[in-house]
């Protein structure tokens, strides 16, 4: 195997995001799908399989606890797949060969760096959102007469089932919001420099801060076309994960480039 590649260290110079930044990294995701279209099904297949088994077994089993797994599993297996289309695309822009044995060696070596840790820190956001609903559920609805909360739908269209979606929904959104900004920036920064997960996600939080209107843009669209996509049985996500997945790499490296520039 070729010798590990040397990162530079520390954080680098980023200059201001423009809303022009997110169609020209859409473009070069777009691009790089197109270039390595087996990467892009290998990688989003992670998500496509794990979400349709856990989908199966909760309708199956009609045991929603499985979800809890769901929530677990996926910020665990997540990062590490994104990692495999900042590789990809890395790769791409500097005009190497795909070689996969050295492209998963990469995804393999990021569990003695700093990417287990974020992978904690997504993990315990996620359970306390979760905690939160139940909360939030119990508030709301914990003295309704209901059989089974997939079956008595009708509970959800009364008033308090209304506010409790609004509220939940509301505080739900800010969990999001969160995650999206302390990760948007910091997942493709620790594959490129050699920085501490602490610092990565700060200074993917300032940039989120100093950039809100293309960085919101950016976030409603990832969150949109996931939505979408998972709608016909999760096979969306063998497009969107890909495209998102690529041209978060561009987009980070053009924050880079606008500084240098």
């Amino acid at each position: 195997m070729p010798a590990r590649e040397v990162k530079p260290l520390g954080v680098p110079e980023m200059g201001a995001v423009r809303t022009g930044m997110l169609g020209e990294a859409l473009r070069r995701g777009w691009a790089d799908m197109r270039q390595a279209p087996g990467y892009a099904v290998t990688f989003a297949g992670v998500y496509v399989v794990i979400g349709m088994l856990l989908a199966w077994i909760t309708l199956a089993t009609g045991k929603s606890y499985w979800l809890i797994f769901a929530a677990v599993g996926f910020p665990l297996v997540g990062p590490f797949a994104a990692v495999g289309f900042y590789e990809v695309s890395h790769r791409l822009s500097e005009g190497r060969a795909l070689v996969a044995a050295e492209i998963f060696a990469v995804i393999a070596y990021q569990r003695r760096r700093q990417l287990p840790s974020i992978c904690a820190i997504i993990i315990m956001v996620f359970l306390f959102w979760f905690f939160l609903a139940h909360m939030i559920f119990a508030l709301f609805l914990g003295l309704s007469t209901m059989t089974n909360v997939s079956s008595s739908l009708e509970i959800y269209f009364t008033s308090q089932g209304l506010s409790m979606l609004a509220v939940g929904s509301g505080v739900g959104a800010v969990f999001a919001l969160l995650l999206y900004s302390l990760t948007v920036v910091a997942l493709p920064m620790l594959l490129d420099r050699e920085v501490d997960f602490v610092t990565a996600m700060i200074t993917s939080l300032h940039v989120v801060i100093e950039n809100p209107v293309p960085m919101l843009i950016w976030a409603a669209l990832i969150a949109g076309l996931t939505f979408v996509a998972m709608l016909p049985a999760f096979l969306g996500l063998f497009f969107v994960l890909p495209l998102l997945g690529h041209a978060t790499w561009h987009l980070y490296k053009l924050m880079c480039e606008a500084e240098a520039a």
